[in-house]
């Protein structure tokens, strides 16, 4: 590699990113997110204008990494990989505004993440909101973009009657907040479970349970205690959520949904707004959780109803996407494979 005939120009553009990087230096350290995102979108843009101009193929970055390395050997982050990484930002951003405005908002990793495993720009940026408004760590991030957060969270196709029931302000919060479907792929349940064992499954998995519900939920209680006209009245799961500052009433049901299920619901709601709400709070709000849901039939339910609630299904494994099916492996053919490779030895 050290033997390459170099273009012409090499000196002066590894001169140019020589002293690009001294001056990062001198403006803030290399861990400063706009310091270093912009740092590498420069180098990035060098290498991109190289390479549409001139010979700059694969192992002009091999040896760009290693002058850089040798002349910056306290400073990570000049591999090759992370270099053809600075690449791959401005072929993503070719505006550099966006690094100050958003990009510079969450960690290189976490950038890097969002590059490899979403193509939409509108998709990245909405998860970029969603790290800093959550403190997301990059393994929560990538958890929350394989199980497909942007499209439950944000699909139209949500049961729910927020907007009149709730302020605009707080509707379009307690929207946001919903999901549909909420995965419990965390759960372990016979397949004849009921209703007491998946309550018993989330709240023993309460860290999960909360993750998935998502910020700001805090948890009350299970089985929570009311009393109305002298008789008693137990709600599956209580939470009050920090951000819409309401109580929410989930209620969970192994079956279809059912138009009575929102009624009780609506109950519940008025109950708990009448002794335990106060005027702190807002409305409580109800997430009615089913196996499955017809939407027009809860569009019904909801028609009527003065309590906020929306109705979403679980699953308790993710879906595989129907384009993967057929790619999966039969159980014939991984058999097939692992006794292929006993022969081998």
């Amino acid at each position: 590699m050290n033997n390459q005939v170099l273009p012409g120009d090499y000196k002066d553009t590894l001169d140019s990113i020589v002293n690009k990087i001294k001056m990062a230096q001198q403006n803030a350290a290399l861990s400063a997110n706009y310091y270093l995102l912009k740092l590498y979108w420069d180098i990035g843009n060098i290498i991109v204008d190289k390479k549409n101009r001139e010979d700059w193929g694969t192992g002009v970055i091999e040896r760009l990494s290693i002058d850089l390395k040798n002349t910056f050997p306290d400073i990570q982050g000049f591999s090759a990989r992370n270099l053809r990484n600075m690449r791959q930002l401005v072929e993503n951003y070719p505006d550099e505004k966006i690094v100050e405005t958003t990009l510079s908002q969450i960690t290189w990793s976490h950038n890097l993440v969002l590059m490899n495993k979403v193509k939409n720009i509108e998709e990245r940026k909405w998860y970029i909101n969603k790290c800093v408004e959550n403190g997301w760590a990059r393994s929560v991030l990538i958890h929350q973009i394989e199980y497909g957060l942007y499209e439950r969270a944000t699909t139209e196709e949500k049961t729910h009657n927020f907007p009149k029931t709730l302020p605009p302000i707080q509707s379009e919060l307690a929207t946001q907040t919903l999901k549909d479907p909420y995965l419990f792929d965390f759960l372990t349940l016979a397949q004849d479970y009921k209703e007491k064992d998946l309550e018993d499954q989330l709240v023993k998995h309460i860290t999960q349970f909360l993750l998935e519900l998502g910020a700001g939920f805090a948890f009350v209680g299970r089985q929570y205690h009311l009393e109305v006209g002298g008789e008693d009245y137990y709600i599956d799961l209580l939470f009050y959520h920090l951000k819409l500052k309401s109580y929410i009433v989930v209620e969970l049901k192994t079956v279809e949904f059912q138009p009575e299920f929102a009624g009780k619901l609506n109950f519940y709601l008025s109950a708990v707004d009448d002794i335990l709400k106060t005027e702190n709070d807002n409305p409580s709000i109800g997430i009615l959780l089913c196996k499955e849901k017809n939407k027009v039939k809860a569009e019904y339910a909801l028609k009527d109803i003065n309590k906020p609630i929306g109705i979403s299904e679980y699953e308790l494994i993710k879906s595989i996407p129907e384009d993967l099916k057929s790619n999966l492996p039969t159980i014939e053919e991984i058999e097939r494979e692992i006794e292929d490779k006993m022969s081998d030895k």
